[in-house]
């Protein structure tokens, strides 16, 4: 079944326990995100895989080739349309199970308008800040990973430079919509698994918390 086919209107729901992965473009939010789909009780969203397996023929997928094609920004509106649909669709499957999973995100909300929009979707109990003061490093992880990928256009250091500021122009004021008590700032400098283990003594106590909450209200 394809995520458009799921109504919106009819798949109501209680916010999803939820913990964001913020970071710069090569922090490596993907990579943390796919470890802890691994671990039981965690499943793992992003927002780039969402876009690029939508149904393109879809009333959705048409409107963001619409706006693809005119070189324009998907608007915000769509965009969390586009993520709720799937994540929905998901857990109409039975792929993500609300009632035991934390729902892990990276690449949403990107703009301060799309975490309004989501508030009515998610219930954040966390955001992990993957921080990294080393612009030069990060420029380097980005460009090792396009030419691995055969992304040559992603490679320029220009571009990459680019998508760096403007993370650094737009996350500010999406981190500032959470209480700054939900954010944990984990230093991305570290190996993958060093990255982890700091990832790890942040969401398990807080997955642990929420859904010990959960019992306790039935």
């Amino acid at each position: 079944m394809n995520p458009q086919d799921i109504p919106l209107e009819s798949a109501a729901h209680k916010p999803y326990k939820t913990v964001l992965l913020f970071g710069a473009p090569g922090a490596g939010k993907g990579t943390q995100g796919k470890i802890l789909a691994r671990i039981p009780g965690f499943y793992h969203c992003s927002c780039g895989d969402v876009f690029r397996n939508m149904d393109l023929t879809s009333d959705l997928g048409r409107m963001f080739v619409d706006y693809s094609s005119r070189g324009e920004l998907v608007p915000d509106e769509v965009t969390v349309k586009m993520w709720a649909r799937a994540i929905r669709a998901r857990a109409f499957l039975g792929d993500f199970k609300p009632s035991d999973d934390i729902l892990i995100l990276d690449g949403i909300p990107r703009t301060l308008q799309q975490a309004r929009l989501m508030d009515e979707h998610v219930e954040v109990i966390q955001v992990i800040h993957l921080t990294c003061s080393d612009e030069a490093e990060m420029v380097r992880r980005l460009r090792r990973r396009a030419i691995k990928e055969n992304r040559r256009d992603d490679a320029d250091e220009a571009v990459i430079r680019s998508r760096w500021r403007i993370y650094q122009e737009e996350t500010a004021p999406v981190l500032r919509h959470y209480e700054p008590s939900m954010i944990r700032e984990v230093d991305a400098m570290g190996s993958p698994a060093q990255v982890l283990g700091s990832v790890l003594d942040h969401v398990v106590p807080a997955q642990d918390a929420h859904f010990a909450a959960d019992r306790e209200g039935k």
